[in-house]
């Protein structure tokens, strides 16, 4: 790996102009890789895109482009060059810490998180690349099945719960809106900046692409396993309100949210060669969707979220 990312910073010219670079590897992801780039008094990200990542449905020019926008916004750290054909994404480093999942759940942070995503999702470009969930499921299946994949004992029973939502979401249609779709904890860095309060920024555009605000909503509260109560409050700040409509749109896609998880588990089990418990991962997030699934509101909110916007 050392010698693969000596030939990308070769082609980055300001970095291959330079005479002094440092570089040391990041932790964190699972499949790509990042690196920390020192050069002359800068320092940069560079992240290497993982093999096979195209048959989860990801397209790297879809997250450069998002990626770029979201820096422009103040959103994620900023984009400074795009190496291509490889798909392989250099921003600047951003000095910062993670904030962690009993600190972001907070109401002060909940706002913040609200905020970032109301500003992509209403100031963010129109993204050559599609996010629904039920298209990607079926993508998902169809890859995992050709892999011979394992799928749960109940897998008619989960896909006739997705159906439902499917049906009750179609009732009032979303419009597709530039989305990040992949908010788990890692991806959230609290900025340090000295004398100053820093921004939240929102990394890993991986997944962006025009989508559902409520899968945006729902994904961030399902990684964080957000209470009712703290689901009001980011609904709250995101619309300005909170209706049984929004509620119910949200507690729907918050099991979809987790499907998606569970199948990119799935899939990986079938065609990934690390040495990562895929099969685990994916268990894991099955036997979430299924306690949604069965909560005892589920019918109405198949009801509240396909009424029509007045």
């Amino acid at each position: 790996m050392e010698l693969v990312i000596d030939q990308v910073i070769q082609k980055v010219p300001f970095l291959a102009e330079s005479k002094n670079v440092k570089k040391t590897a990041l932790s964190g992801g699972i499949t790509n890789l990042n690196f920390k780039v020192d050069a002359d008094g800068k320092s940069y990200v560079i992240r290497l895109a993982g093999e096979g990542t195209e048959q989860l449905g990801i397209q790297r020019d879809v997250e450069y482009a998002a990626n770029y926008a979201a820096g422009q916004l103040g959103i994620a750290p900023e984009v400074v060059f795009f190496i291509e054909p490889e798909g392989y994404i250099v921003t600047k480093f951003i000095t910062g810490k993670r904030v962690p999942p009993e600190e972001i759940v907070k109401p002060h942070n909940l706002i913040r998180v609200a905020r970032k995503l109301r500003l992509f999702h209403r100031r963010g470009p129109v993204l050559n690349g599609e996010f629904n969930v039920f298209r990607r499921v079926e993508n998902l299946v169809k890859v995992s099945k050709s892999n011979n994949a394992k799928f749960p004992q109940d897998w008619d029973w989960i896909m006739q719960k997705v159906e439902e939502v499917k049906s009750a979401l179609a009732k009032d249609p979303y419009t597709p809106t530039p989305c990040h779709n992949d908010l788990l904890n890692l991806n959230w860095l609290d900025e340090e900046v000295a004398g100053e309060i820093g921004e939240l920024r929102l990394l890993d555009w991986e997944y962006a692409g025009m989508g559902d605000i409520f899968f945006d909503l729902g994904n961030f509260s399902h990684h964080h396993n957000l209470t009712d109560d703290q689901v009001r409050i980011l609904l709250n700040e995101y619309f300005g309100e909170v209706t049984e409509k929004h509620f119910a749109r949200l507690k729907l896609m918050w099991p979809m949210s987790e499907m998606h998880e569970a199948m990119w588990g799935t899939t990986q089990s079938g065609i990934s060669k690390l040495e990562e418990d895929f099969q685990g991962y994916a268990d894991l997030w099955f036997a979430r969707l299924r306690e949604l699934m069965t909560d005892y509101r589920w019918e109405s909110w198949l009801k509240e979220a396909g009424k029509k916007s007045k």
